[in-house]
Formats: structure tokens, sequence, C-alpha cells
């Protein structure tokens, strides 16, 4: 039996709209996409790039139970409608009442770099010690994380809430509607510089998002980033109980040792004054720090740290972020690392490290294949340009690169080191393909504007060649 998430009276109180054309209807899920719609769900008709009004006999026809509508006037008794002035902001009031119905314990997750693999890290963690509501895919703007928090069952132990941000000022209200009782930052690094102008505003709005701690929360800081001073001057003003996670001895959360071999890695941490042994079971450099930070969280929250631990060894990789697979290709087998959603300088040194953690075949080699790393500012051109010496230092044989920025990584590196370079990711398909052979381990990364997910796919069909 699916439980119930939301009557059609519960809806209304929190909401404040108007019950139409039907009053005795429960909501099993919330939706804003009639493709991805089950039966029972409350369709949201939220205006974005598409009027959500648009959809909505499409939505009933999916099994929609009722529709958050701003415009009855498009309803055409087409089935149960709640009508608000606003249909985002009465998405918000669901999720404010969501949040404030539940005894969940929540953490909200942001940096700029590994927001999404931590978040699932720390729901996987969380979930071994009670019932744990988490962001999807990355559904971390000013739409997603009101859906993320209307979508909490009432009995969740635990809710884990990505935020993201593209310009200043975003993460605020987010984490204001959030609540949270822990706020992590992973990391901070040159990503959305062009937005925000430097890399200490990114850091300052990164910080924001210990503003909406609940009293005696809890502010967990990555002591070794960039500007790290600002983060911890932020949790502090915002008297939050700071947690930093690092290396360094002072570290409330210490890595003391991380080893990584081809399928994952062994690591042992100081989490709060307690020794632990774990192994990750994803393979990447990132893992060391956001694994003790997703521990860290899990703990001070009231998690069970050895059950945190021990789910750490059961992780995936998620797609487009560092998922490997074998390819059997006409002229033999090779593997390909599907790192293709996002990169910035701090992602892409990682995937290096990675990368030179995994043996070729016999006669193979390690490949890189990248595209544009984005919204990096005046800085782009020395920002891909220093990318050759991660390369170096990771022992990557062969690089090849797309997009107008990565021609300055191009002219960096040695000849020996240049596999093959073109304007768009389309265009360096040929160049890659054609020079694969039996053995070969090949990156591809990339911001997702730069479109490198068009080379996974390409490898990945030669499977099918010949």
């Amino acid at each position: 039996m699916t439980t119930e998430l939301w009557t059609a009276q519960e809806a209304q109180r929190a909401t404040g709209g108007a019950l139409q054309n039907g009053e005795r209807w429960s909501a099993t899920g919330v939706s804003i996409d009639t493709r991805s719609l089950e039966p029972g769900d409350l369709f949201v008709a939220l205006k974005d790039v598409r009027d959500g009004h648009e959809f909505l006999a499409q939505a009933f026809v999916s099994g929609a139970c009722a529709a958050l509508i701003s415009d009855p006037s498009k309803a055409g008794g087409l089935g149960p409608t709640l009508v608000v002035g606003d249909v985002l902001d009465g998405l918000r009031k669901l999720g404010e009442a969501a949040r404030d119905r539940s005894q969940a314990k929540r953490i909200a997750v942001t940096g700029s770099v590994g927001k999404t693999s931590t978040k699932e890290a720390l729901a996987s963690c969380l979930a071994a010690s009670g019932p744990t509501h988490r962001s999807i895919k990355s559904y971390n703007n000013h739409w997603g994380v009101p859906l993320t928090l209307s979508r909490m069952p009432r009995e969740s132990a635990f809710g884990v809430f990505e935020i993201g941000m593209n310009h200043r000022g975003e993460i605020l209200p987010l984490t204001h509607l959030v609540r949270p009782n822990a706020a992590l930052v992973t990391t901070i690094a040159p990503a959305h510089v062009e937005n925000l102008g430097s890399l200490e505003a990114v850091a300052d709005e990164k910080g924001d998002v210990y503003a909406g701690l609940e009293p005696g929360g809890v502010g967990l800081v990555p002591n070794e980033a960039p500007h790290a001073s600002r983060l911890i001057a932020a949790a502090e003003r915002n008297g939050a109980t700071l947690i930093r996670f690092g290396r360094d001895a002072g570290c409330e959360a210490r890595l003391i040792k991380f080893e990584m071999d081809e399928t994952g890695s062994n690591a042992e941490a100081d989490i709060l004054g307690r020794v632990i042994r774990y192994r990750v079971g994803v393979e990447g450099a990132h893992w060391a720090l956001n694994s003790v930070a997703a521990l860290a969280a899990a703990d001070v929250v009231g998690a069970d740290l050895d059950a945190a631990a021990f789910a750490l060894e059961h992780l995936r990789a998620v797609d487009g972020r560092g998922v490997a697979a074998k390819v059997r290709a006409p002229f033999g087998e090779f593997t390909l690392v599907d790192d293709a959603y996002n990169a910035n300088p701090a992602s892409m040194a990682a995937a290096f490290a990675t990368l030179s953690a995994r043996k070729p075949g016999l006669g193979g080699r390690r490949i890189a294949a990248l595209g544009d790393m984005l919204e990096l500012g005046p800085d782009e051109r020395a920002y891909h340009a220093g990318l050759a010496e991660p390369l170096d230092k990771a022992g990557v044989d062969l690089v090849f690169a797309s997009g107008p920025r990565m021609a300055a990584l191009m002219e960096a590196l040695p000849p020996s080191r240049r596999g093959g370079y073109a304007e768009s990711a389309d265009a360096l398909i040929p160049l890659i393909a054609g020079s694969l052979r039996a053995g070969d381990v090949v990156l591809v990364k990339g911001s997702n504007g730069s479109k490198m997910s068009r080379v996974v796919s390409a490898l990945t069909g030669l499977e099918g060649e010949g």
C-alpha cells in the first residue's frame, strides 16, 4: 500500500488555496513533470520554460489525483484542483508544511564540487539508521528544493537537501526554507566565478547556507578549501557548532589514510574523537574528504556511525559522475569513464588522480577527453592551461580536447601528450574513436554545456559496431 503524503485538506491548509471540483482526494506524491508523473501524484503546474497549465489534461490522463494551479480557467473541469495566487509560492508553502510536521533531522549540502555525490553518500549513510528522504538528481534550485521538501514523507527520520546557486543571493532563501539541523559545504572552487566575480564571493555565497540553521545547528566546513576562513566566520556568525573536516591535525573530523584502487578506496578517519576504518565502494580521489564529511554529518544528526561507514562500501557512482564501463569494440575492449556531467579545475584534478589509479590493459594507455570548463571568469584561459600539471602528475598518456577554452590546455601540453583537438565535442568524436586501441582507459569530462556526453554516447556505441 502506498503511503498517503497529502490529503486535500492538509494541502489546502498549507497553501491557503481554494479546493475546486473535488475535496476528497489524497496524494501519494508530488510532480512537476507529466513525463515522470505517477498515478496518485499531485501535479504542480509551475510556470518556468513552459506553463505547467498547458499540461493539465495530460497530468490527469496520467493519473494525477489533483493539480495545484493559479488559473482555474485552464482547468476545464478536468479534475480536482487547488487554486493559489502563485504556484511556486504554493509549492514553497507545501514544502514548509512538510518540514514543520516532520521530526526528521535535516541536512543541507552545498559546495562548488561534489554536492550531488556527497548528498547521495550521506543519504546512504543515514538510511542505515532510519527512513531517509533526499533530493533526487540535482534538484537544488528555487523550485527543486521546495519540491523535495513537499515530497518528504511524514515518517522520515532524516532528510538530505542539495542546495545550489548560479548567482549571489540564491542560497539564502533556500537554506531558510530547509532550516537544516546541519549544513555542509563540500569545498570552494572557481565554479560560477564568471557570475559572482571572485572566489571570495563564491565562498561567501556558499557560507550563506549556515544562516538557515536551526538553533544549536552544526556547520561543517572544509578546512583546507580556498577561503575556508570565510566559511568558518559565516558558521560562527550564525551561531553554528563548528566542525571542520580535512587532513589537518586540528580538524574535528580528520582523514588519516586514504588508499585508492580500481574499485574504490580504503580509508581511516577520526570522526569527532572516534577512529573508524571503512571502504568507499566507488572510485575517486574526491571521496577522500567527501566521505569524511558524510560520516561527520551523519554522526552529528544521531545516525549510527558504524552503520554509516558500512554503507559507504556499497556506494555506486552517479551517472555522468565517474561511472566506468567496459566497451567491447571491434578492435578490442577498452574502459570508458563517464564524468561528463560537470567540470571545474578542482574536479578535473580529482578525476585525473582517479584515472592514475586505473591500470590500462596490455598495450593500453590512460586517455583524457576533455571539454571546456565554463563560468570561470576572466582567468579561464589560465585555469585551462593549468590542467597540464595535474595531467602530468597523473601519468595521463594522451589528451583530446574540444572547445575554444581548451585550446589553452593543448598549447600548454608537450607534443607527445597531444592526442587531438577540435572546436566542438561532435568534431572530437572521430579523432578519439580513430585513435583508440584495446586496453585503453578513457576519461571523458567537461562542463555540461560543453556537451561531452555526446562523446560518451559515441564511444559507448562502438560496442555495437563491426
